[in-house]
């Protein structure tokens, strides 16, 4: 039992925060009637607490965890309620960063200031919905400290419970809510994010009844009950870099003008102050046009508000989908035929998976996540994707070479099941290895590395550690081919001339190995390998 929220505890939370986000986000999508019923909730709020689990894997040293768990939620939020909770987040940052370990009392105070916070973030504030229920959460946990349960575990219960009861009155506050016989599901979800910090500090799983389904779920009707209304509309979201404060005020108000759903939040980042603007408009390019005016806007999204249904998957037809990390592997990928989603600096999504296999428009796809990070991530994705009725198998490639291998043996013509066992023994019998940099002091199985030192792993485990590029990337190769192989996978960075070295090396010492080399690498990898 937690007496106090300390740093350590706060990583806890938010990583306890995104399992529960992971396990409901269905549901959350499914009960999202408000402000439109886009379908889109749960995985808005997931993305924003992954957004911050993120920022908080990355931390330096010393940082404070609550100033990173709200940068990383602001610059990640997505939609109506991840923008929110990312403010509600912040607030809590304002209020516990660089402070001693909050007790009972002061989590309590943070709580209801956050969220009096919430509501000044929102141009127009409805009740009946997430700031609702953040409100309640807050006051509990101040009536929690007034009547003397001043513990931590008494104000987080009290936070938590007072929240739900609050989300239950809900749909007696919205009318939309009460024709979908639903709850609110943002609300919904900063319940399940009070309850995780619950299981943080008590180690007990709060109990909680199941949410209700919509009505179009229990009677089968295909009609939402509430629809966005008539005429064009897209939710518009940006972030904001190098704009002041008068000029996020002057922009707020002109698009408070254009349209509603109006959420502006903003975080200190080591760059300077940023802003996470979300808004509903009809005119997508005056809310761009006004973000422009007021600062530098970028990682621009437009969403319509009254989606696109996706296409219906082709019978037969099959797809192969890859993640990669650079735009050279992609276009190595793709000139074998295969959809590719290419890391941006914000990294590799659920969703964006999910949406690579949609817009194939096959029946059946194979999801390549050449990456050991991404194999939980494709797997997801995948579950979703077999929900709207399609075949999707995962081959789990933890490496581009792998997922080479795995590509050439592919063959349409095959059952699907064939083909998929076929693609992940291809895999499997690649033996992968890579060349990077440290650039930290760590204890490795090959011993202790400083920073700059060039490490050079195998099946995920440093093996060599030397002075340069070269030596490394050979001695690496030897070690590999002294257990035997027959071909040779080389993917090079930017370095052409390593590339040559590393080759010449093979083609001296190992004259009997078939090499094939494919350029595109990204730079943070110099050296890429794979042995059959």
């Amino acid at each position: 039992m937690l007496q106090a929220l300390d740093d350590a505890a706060v990583g806890q939370w938010c990583r306890a925060a995104v399992e529960a986000l992971s396990g409901a986000r269905s549901r959350l999508d499914d009960i999202n009637v408000f402000p439109v019923p886009d379908g889109d909730t749960g995985t808005n709020l997931l993305h924003t607490a992954e957004g911050a689990r993120a920022a908080l894997d990355a931390a330096l040293a010393g940082e404070s965890p609550w100033a990173v768990l709200a940068r990383g939620a602001v610059l990640a939020a997505r939609g109506n309620s991840g923008t929110i909770l990312a403010q509600l987040l912040r607030g809590l940052a304002d209020q516990l960063a660089d402070q001693p370990p909050a007790d009972g009392p002061v989590l309590a105070a943070a709580l209801r200031k956050a969220a009096e916070g919430a509501y000044t973030a929102v141009a127009d504030p409805e009740e009946g919905t997430f700031l609702t229920v953040a409100r309640a959460g807050g006051e509990s946990a101040v009536a929690a400290v007034d009547v003397g349960r001043t513990a931590l575990a008494d104000v987080v219960v009290a936070a938590a419970d007072g929240a739900r009861a609050a989300l239950d009155r809900t749909p007696g506050q919205l009318t939309v809510l009460r024709e979908a016989g639903v709850v609110d599901a943002g609300g919904a979800g900063l319940c399940l994010v009070l309850d995780a910090l619950v299981r943080t500090v008590t180690g007990i799983e709060p109990v909680r009844p199941a949410l209700a389904l919509p009505d179009r779920h229990r009677h089968g009707s295909e009609h939402a009950p509430h629809q966005p209304p008539p005429g064009p509309g897209s939710e518009v979201q940006y972030l904001l870099a190098d704009a002041d404060e008068v000029a996020v005020t002057r922009l707020q108000q002109r698009l408070a003008e254009l349209g509603d759903s109006l959420v502006v939040v903003g975080v200190d980042t080591p760059t300077g102050r940023e802003w996470n603007v979300h808004v509903h408009v009809s005119d997508v390019g005056a809310a761009i046009e006004a973000g422009i005016e007021a600062g530098r806007p970028h990682r621009i999204s437009v969403t319509p508000l009254a989606p696109v249904p996706p296409p219906a998957p082709v019978p037969g037809l099959r797809a192969v989908v890859a993640a990669v990390h650079s735009d050279g592997l992609a276009a190595l990928f793709r000139a074998e035929g295969v959809r590719v989603v290419v890391c941006d600096p914000d990294g590799i999504t659920e969703d964006d998976l999910h949406d690579e296999i949609v817009a194939s428009g096959a029946q059946e796809v194979v999801v390549l996540p050449n990456d050991a990070g991404l194999l939980a991530v494709a797997s997801r994705a995948a579950t979703r994707a077999r929900e709207a009725g399609r075949e999707v198998g995962v081959v789990p490639t933890r490496s581009p070479v792998q997922g080479l291998a795995a590509v050439a043996v592919a063959d349409p013509g095959q059952r699907f099941g064939d083909d998929v066992i076929a693609m992940a023994e291809a895999a499997a019998a690649t033996r992968w290895a890579e060349v990077t940099v440290a650039d930290q002091e760590a204890l490795t199985s090959a011993g202790r590395c400083h920073p700059g030192d060039v490490l050079g792993s195998a099946e995920g485990d440093v093996v060599v550690i030397g002075p340069d590029l070269a030596s490394v990337a050979c001695d690496l190769l030897d070690r590999l081919l002294s257990a035997g192989g027959e071909m040779a996978t080389l993917v090079v960075g930017p370095d052409e001339e390593l590339g040559d070295a590393v080759c010449g090396h093979l083609s001296g010492v190992h004259p009997t190995i078939e090499v094939v080399r494919y350029g595109g690498g990204p730079s943070s990898l110099p050296v890429q390998i794979g042995v059959e």
